[in-house]
């Protein structure tokens, strides 16, 4: 792989990920609204916690469901567009996957608006549906199970096919497939930091619990998380004794 190309696919790659949709589209339809400072109402308390992120899920806690899954579409596309031109112009090589981490990073820390986005599920799962449709479908699916169905936790459904995403990719591409891989659980993980800190704070407070209800009743995509598991979950006898 030749090093100009490889920082030209950097550059197109974080330039179109830092372009932030969830701003621009709830700027266009609740110019009022400031997405940096959006609040989860704690249940059954007047405390409340900082979002901490900008994407689509944000957006859609002030645009609805609808608004957040436009949203999320436009963040898959302006990662997946750069992939696919960088995969049409070097076939063989493996410049898409290095465009595709730079969105990421353009996404998660965009230069346009302070380092400060998302935390790239749209973005990963738009790119790995370009990679291999097979296996976006497949993790997804086992993760929600796994999640859902066993273990009856919304947020391992949510986060797990990320896991399982390493071994596939590996099995599908090889070594350029797990390094790919593991590259971008690492930015997510380094991406969620706060999120990790502010869950911790919230364990030691003992509003651990107010804090997950108030997520699920301030965002329509948890809200709908939660539903599917309080369906589905099989083995809720075995973990509620």
């Amino acid at each position: 792989m030749d090093t100009m190309t490889i920082l030209l696919s950097v550059l197109l790659g974080y330039l179109f990920g830092s372009i932030s949709f969830a701003r621009i589209i709830t700027r266009l339809l609740a110019p009022d609204v400031d997405l940096t400072t959006l609040q989860v109402q704690l249940k059954d308390s007047s405390q409340t916690a900082d979002v901490g992120i900008v994407g689509a899920n944000a957006a859609s806690m002030v645009l609805g469901a609808r608004w957040g899954m436009a949203i999320a579409l436009l963040d898959m596309l302006k990662v997946v567009v750069p992939m696919a031109v960088l995969r049409w112009l070097y076939p063989g090589e493996h410049y898409h996957l290095v465009g595709s981490i730079a969105g990421l990073l353009g996404h998660n820390f965009p230069v346009f608006y302070h380092f400060k986005g998302g935390r790239g599920f749209s973005v990963i799962f738009g790119s790995f549906i370009l990679l291999d449709w097979v296996g976006a479908v497949v993790c997804v699916f086992s993760g929600m199970v796994l999640g859902m169905v066993l273990l009856g936790n919304p947020m391992i459904a949510y986060i797990s096919w990320l896991w399982l995403m390493a071994p596939w990719m590996a099995w599908r591409l090889g070594m350029p497939g797990l390094i790919y891989s593991l590259v971008i659980n690492l930015i997510f993980v380094l991406s969620v930091i706060p999120e990790i800190r502010l869950m911790l704070r919230m364990h030691r407070e003992g509003s651990y619990r107010a804090y997950i209800e108030g997520l699920y009743n301030s965002s329509p995509r948890w809200r709908g998380m939660k539903k599917m598991t309080d369906r589905l979950w099989l083995l809720r006898s075995l973990f509620t004794k």
